[in-house]
């Protein structure tokens, strides 16, 4: 074994459930003036700037970062607790997620001081959106294997070339991706690639929305024709972003955002079984909070490493494998249990509504983020298995 693999057991601090009542008042609030329906996943408006900017001064984006760029200096474990009740409400967070989760961390590491005095307070103030450009046509979820090439020109790169499953592309101001810069050498296939941050809504850009079988929109495919990235947005080191994109996943995959995308079906089943389940839901409902419940513990653990200022790849890849597995079954697993909840319940209708979005959303959730074979692929190499 190359690497010891650990959870710690990390329980949340008092300060972090004081924090959970006011977002949970503040969601309330937010439910109760129409911005959003919580028994609704599969709206239309997900994208929601105002509550983006709302979310922002309640001072909730950027929450560990430091103040001078906007931040509040707070941990990583009181950011988990406000990722997580915002996920449990379905609140509308497409605008802010990503650039509060990764890309201002990547920012942070690895940008020039002007371009984090630019964008990092607008991040916190809830004002702007990121997207990710790693995957790439014929690639899969091979980050390696990328093509899209950036050429050296005068005062910076000229791009060409496709990303693809890009989500929120088609809303956001900056995307972050990788490019090629040189060829891959045959010591080292992971050689050639840098980090970019892309200014959007540029020439040379074009942004195809690619269709999911639910009807909405997330997904896109970016196509870079001589697209000009100048010097100064180039993150961290050329031909090295192998390195940097390693750590930034590790903040990708192992948030609550990784178990409880499907999670409100298991809430409105219980509302629906009601308080005097029969011993078949009673069950069923059991082992699915038992297994909830275990992941949120490892997830929680990955979040003190966080903080503590370890790189958890291994730890944080077993959680999304793990999470987005069960989180894929569990609209079928629940549909299964729903068989025997009377006709005459209240939320019937609501919880068949759920099922049907569920259940054709759950193929993208072992896909988005990294797929199981290469998950398994990184936590194999880490524990010197391969």
């Amino acid at each position: 074994m190359t690497a010891a693999l650990r959870f710690d057991p990390i329980r949340l601090p008092e300060k972090c459930e004081q924090l959970r009542k006011e977002v949970r008042a503040f969601l309330a609030e937010e439910i109760a003036a129409g911005t959003f329906d919580p028994h609704k996943p599969n709206r239309e408006d997900t994208d929601a700037p105002e509550f983006s900017r709302r979310v922002g001064a309640k001072g909730w984006l950027g929450m560990t970062w430091p103040k001078k760029y906007g931040g509040q200096e707070r941990s990583f474990l009181e950011r988990y607790v406000v990722t997580e009740e915002m996920r449990v409400a379905n609140a509308p967070t497409r605008r802010f997620f990503v650039a509060d989760r990764q890309s201002g961390p990547v920012l942070l590491k690895y940008a020039p001081e002007n371009i984090k005095m630019d964008i990092l307070p607008r991040i916190c103030r809830g004002e702007i959106c990121f997207a990710i450009g790693m995957s790439e046509p014929n690639s899969g979820s091979d980050l390696f294997a990328a093509k899209t090439r950036a050429t050296k020109t005068e005062g910076g790169y000229l791009i060409n070339g496709t990303k693809i499953w890009t989500s929120s592309a088609h809303i956001a101001d900056y995307m972050i991706a990788i490019f090629r810069t040189s060829p891959p050498t045959r010591e080292n296939r992971r050689h050639g690639l840098t980090q970019f941050l892309v200014k959007m809504k540029q020439p040379g850009i074009k942004v195809n929305p690619i269709g999911q079988i639910t009807g909405q929109y997330e997904f896109n495919e970016v196509v870079f024709t001589d697209f000009f990235v100048p010097e100064d947005h180039v993150l961290g080191e050329v031909d090295g972003a192998w390195k940097q994109a390693t750590s930034e996943l590790a903040y990708e995959r192992s948030g609550p955002e990784r178990f409880l995308e499907t999670y409100y079906v298991l809430t409105e089943l219980v509302r629906a079984v009601g308080p005097n389940p029969d011993t078949r839901s009673a069950e069923g409902i059991g082992r699915l909070v038992a297994q909830l419940h275990t992941m949120r513990r490892m997830s929680v653990s990955v979040a003190g490493m966080l903080h503590a200022g370890k790189e958890p790849v291994v730890e944080a890849s077993i959680v999304k494998d793990i999470g987005t597995v069960w989180e894929q079954q569990l609209p079928h697993r629940v549909r299964d249990l729903a068989a025997f909840v009377e006709e005459t319940a209240t939320n019937r209708e609501t919880l068949e509504r759920q099922l049907d979005f569920a259940i054709k959303t759950a193929p993208k959730l072992t896909i988005q983020g990294g797929t199981t074979e290469v998950l398994r692929g990184i936590i194999a190499r880490g524990l010197g298995l391969r």
